[in-house]
């Protein structure tokens, strides 16, 4: 059997531990505006270390921040939050976070691949944390706002002080995730399983199935519009079943027909082989490989090594098909991606 998970809620947690201290959030993108607006909103001594001048300096200016430079950030803080893309991350340590460092300060993020695949090495003297909140910042501040919260998973690398854990389950509470629940992890857990889940289901697994399912149906002389909807609008739909009532749930609230040819087609197409697929993939991440790959392409080209393959999908025929839909029913949204 899989060993059971630890899990906090709201009232085993405390924000007690930050008390006194200052949070540097690094970067206020999606995740960063979303999770320093909530400490600040939860009480916590927030800054937020961007570059100069940039937009996003102006936005968590006018959301009332207190902003820095980086590496002025991070001199003042107790707390480093990273939030910055993961690629960026090891070139801005290097050059702004490594410095200001102190005896005693916790160095956290919401990602661990940049610790644990090597990009970045801490020092022996910093607790090193995770807070990952289960969903875009826009829902960790949308749940939050709501008196609820997004769901994390929490992870100590390095515990300096013996007040780790104290301070990871305080970020975790300040950001509204206790409110929903969290749950114990490692760094190398989070890593492989995020990677894995993007990989093999979340992004590349359902958006390859979309792509075939609309091919087949198309090529076999269906209209491309009929075919859009049923195999990519309505996809939402069963997702936010299963996300509230499982699998066995999601079977349960679709019509008998849908019930008798999902359990015994849908094997089929998912089949062994498949499944041996996804294995090969996961091992690709374990064992370096995938990061090795990503790692090297993106030192080669940037973000060019993806935009040929996003110009791919972007001229595929649904996502043309899918473009005039979209404006049909959302006709703000110009059917843009």
């Amino acid at each position: 059997m899989p060993r059971m998970a630890q899990t906090w809620g709201d009232a085993e947690t405390s924000l007690e531990p930050l008390k006194g201290q200052k949070v540097a959030v690094l970067g206020y993108g999606i995740q960063g505006d979303a999770q320093a607006n909530n400490m600040k909103d939860s009480g916590l001594d927030v800054v937020v270390g961007l570059r100069a001048g940039g937009p996003s300096a102006a936005k968590a200016a006018a959301d009332g921040h207190t902003v820095m430079g980086v590496a002025e950030a991070c001199r003042a803080a107790d707390v480093v939050h990273v939030l910055i893309p993961d690629m960026a991350q090891a070139s801005v340590y290097g050059a702004e976070i490594a410095q200001g460092l102190k005896d005693g300060n916790a160095l956290s993020f919401s990602h661990a691949a940049a610790v644990h695949w090597g990009w970045i090495s801490p020092p022996d003297n910093v607790d090193v944390i995770m807070v990952a909140p289960k969903g875009p910042g826009s829902k960790v501040r949308e749940t939050y706002l709501e008196g609820f919260g997004t769901p994390s998973i929490v992870a100590v690398h390095q515990d300096k002080t013996g007040t780790a854990w104290d301070r990871t389950l305080a970020i975790a509470k300040a950001i509204g995730s206790t409110r929903a629940g969290v749950i114990r992890t490692t760094f190398q857990e989070e890593v492989e399983t995020d990677w894995f889940g993007e990989q093999a289901d979340l992004c590349g697994g359902s958006a390859s199935m979309v792509m075939a399912a609309f091919e087949v149906l198309v090529e076999a002389g269906y209209q491309p519009e009929i075919a859009y909807f049923e195999v990519l609008h309505e996809l939402k739909l069963i997702v936010d079943m299963v996300q509230r009532h499982g699998v066995a749930g999601m079977y349960r609230r679709v019509s008998e027909t849908a019930r008798y040819g999902g359990l015994t087609r849908g094997p089929r197409v998912v089949d062994a082989q498949a499944k041996e697929r996804m294995k090969k993939v996961l091992d690709e991440i374990r064992d370096g490989t995938f990061n090795r790959e990503w790692t090297g392409a993106y030192a080669d080209a940037g973000r060019e090594s993806f935009e040929s393959r996003m110009r791919e999908v972007e001229s595929h025929p649904v996502e043309e098909v899918g473009r005039r839909m979209r404006k049909m029913m959302w006709p703000d949204s110009e059917g843009q991606a």
